[in-house]
């Protein structure tokens, strides 16, 4: 893949009592791609989140973040390019304010105070917390906490930002909030997302393209529709399609209609899909009905 945002051939990764947790890992996402990484609690992800943005070091393989080599020398200011936001954010929130958090990066980077004091207010702005820029981390909700550890990392302008779990623990209208927040901060530039999840629900509004991971090991990449799509792989990794797709394929009378079909991943997916089947019913009632006047 050319103009690739992360590029990862054979990598794999031990931990200190030598046992592998990824082994073999090829995966490319393109620039300006969303990606999101399924697989099932202790599959590898975070792991894999890792050690493609240098936090640990792969035992063997090579990583290249924006086509330059990711090595103990290049680590440091690629670090600048490519933001991980983990999956508790109190890991990522330890300052006395908000304000202080989202600074900590740029001050680090060693940029002066008008720049610093410019990248946090656009930061803050851009999650919406700009009013809770004095408030103490642990003062704020889950969602809140969400979103300034987001804050933090874009305050680095990353050209990749990389989330781990960003849905879990949060309430309905949070994690609705969230999709929408990404979905838009996506839509603004040529940032790349990649998302590791195991939130199979929302999988299909958080990226377009999908990798599977099983055991240390990617078992699946597609399209996000050709990867829910496979039952039998998604089963093997100890995953499922979304429910609404599920539930459309357990009624034969509908399975029969959309067998030939992309399969109906989300709500407005399958809204869509029973409208048209409910229009086509209608249709063919009318037909029925003006065939039985003639006949009689």
């Amino acid at each position: 893949m050319t103009h690739c945002a992360i590029d990862m051939q054979d990598v794999q990764y031990r931990y200190p009592d030598g046992s592998v947790a990824l082994n073999g890992i090829n995966l490319q996402v393109g620039r300006g791609e969303r990606a999101v990484v399924l697989g099932a609690n202790g599959a590898g992800k975070s792991t894999l989140l890792a050690v493609m943005c240098g936090v640990l070091q792969p035992s063997q393989g090579t990583i290249k973040i924006l086509e330059t080599k990711l090595t103990r020398q290049t680590t440091r200011r690629l670090r600048a390019s490519i933001g991980l936001v983990f999956q508790e954010p109190d890991n990522q929130l330890f300052m006395p304010t908000l304000w202080e958090d989202v600074a900590f990066g740029p001050l680090n980077m060693g940029l002066p105070a008008e720049k610093v004091k410019s990248r946090v207010e656009e930061a803050l702005d851009v999650v919406g917390l700009a009013e809770l820029r004095d408030r103490p981390p642990h003062h704020l909700s889950v969602g809140e906490k969400k979103r300034a550890a987001i804050a933090t990392v874009l305050a680095m302008h990353p050209k990749i930002l990389v989330l781990d779990e960003p849905t879990a623990h949060l309430d309905p209208q949070s994690r609705t909030d969230l999709i929408r927040f990404l979905g838009q901060l996506h839509a603004q530039g040529d940032l790349t997302l990649i998302i590791a999840t195991h939130d199979v629900e929302n999988a299909p509004l958080l990226a377009d393209r999908a990798y599977v991971l099983s055991h240390g090991r990617l078992v699946g990449r597609g399209t996000v529709v050709e990867i829910f799509s496979n039952p039998e792989m998604l089963q093997a990794a100890h995953l499922a399609a979304p429910t609404v797709a599920q539930l459309l394929h357990l009624v034969p009378a509908i399975a029969r209609r959309i067998a030939d079909e992309p399969t109906p991943l989300t709500l407005a997916d399958a809204a869509q899909v029973l409208r048209r089947l409910c229009a086509h019913t209608e249709e063919a009632d009318r037909a029925e009905n003006h065939l039985l006047r003639e006949v009689h």
